[in-house]
């Protein structure tokens, strides 16, 4: 029986690696501090700090086939090479886009140059894509060509903590068939990857021994391109769009957050974020579900939790109706 050690596990990537790490007959071990809420049922949890310096002597002493890794913090994942890395045939390291130095042009692939290295090992929120440099580096240090750089862009589908990828099909089915607030930039690329696509790319690559850096992300399609199926699955809602600058002139910010219009990159500095090269990822196997498919799985949990319910990103309805009265 093949072992998996993850380390989280009870938070949203981390829960579903395990999850479908479970229906594949893997023995899994979930290591984390269960403040993100209970493990996946059979799923063995050991609560830990990973701060701490005996976090890791529950598991410390088996073997594991692979140890999926999601973060950003270089102390932690140090101390957890320095328990482990012995032990592990495989380590599959989820870093992040964000490590890349440059976000401007569309197409950047793997051999594009990274941002230095964070020097220490507590990084804060705005250091995270050098956080990510530092822990790419460890990782690589410790395990060689056993590790993969899983470089994931935006995540999308149910249980998304950051409310970015379910607004638009929340609002549109929240609107009926009243207005929905858009931002005029159809053309601009965006890419998002179904979280459960990710998560059994994972495994395989795991069980593959894939190694070295990839960029996992979604299909490449426009946003105005995604906002279309969105109201289809959504709902016949009425589409207002308003200039990129207007929307800035009147603080709606841009990509995520309070009173943001999620997903819409109004930075030129940022054109590529959502164009970036593919063609390692779907050589090495992964695979992506029609994005109608993870829109339709996304308003179910959004529906569960209440459309009008507070959100991390997006605008309220209120501000919504308010700026739709004003943009003509």
């Amino acid at each position: 029986m093949r072992t998996l050690l993850v380390l989280g596990g009870t938070a949203w990537l981390g829960r579903e690696v395990a999850r479908l790490a479970l229906e594949r007959g893997y023995q899994v071990t979930c290591l984390a501090r269960g403040d993100s809420g209970p493990v996946a049922d059979g799923v063995r949890s050991v609560r830990a700090d990973r701060t701490h310096p005996d976090a890791y002597d529950a598991v410390r002493d088996q073997l594991w086939d692979d140890v999926v890794d999601v973060s950003w913090q270089p102390g932690q994942v140090r101390s957890a090479l320095a328990a482990l890395s012995a032990a592990a045939a495989h380590w599959s390291y989820v870093s992040s886009c964000s490590v890349y130095a440059a976000h401007d042009l569309p197409g950047i692939d793997e051999d594009a140059a990274v941002l230095a290295p964070h020097p220490g090992d507590e990084a804060a929120i705005e250091d995270y894509g050098a956080a990510k440099v530092a822990c790419e580096q460890a990782v690589v240090q410790a395990l060689g060509d056993r590790a993969l750089l899983a470089r994931a862009g935006l995540l999308g589908g149910p249980g998304d903590p950051s409310d970015r990828f379910g607004y638009w099909v929340g609002r549109f089915a929240l609107a009926g068939d009243g207005p929905v607030l858009v931002p005029d930039a159809p053309d601009q690329p965006s890419q998002t990857l179904d979280v459960r696509d990710l998560a059994a790319w994972l495994l395989r690559a795991g069980e593959q021994g894939v190694h070295g850096p990839v960029n996992a992300v979604g299909e490449q399609r426009a946003l105005g391109e995604l906002l279309a199926v969105a109201r289809q699955v959504g709902g016949p809602a009425d589409v207002v769009s308003a200039e990129p600058q207007w929307l800035l002139d009147n603080d709606v910010a841009g990509w995520m957050g309070a009173r943001s219009l999620p997903l819409w990159l109004p930075w030129p500095d940022h054109a590529g974020f959502g164009a970036r090269a593919d063609a390692r990822a779907l050589h090495l196997g992964l695979t992506r579900r029609p994005v109608q498919d993870t829109l339709t799985d996304t308003l179910a949990y959004e529906r569960a939790l209440g459309l009008s319910r507070p959100r991390k990103a997006g605008l309220t309805r209120a501000e919504e109706l308010d700026l739709i009265g004003r943009v003509g």
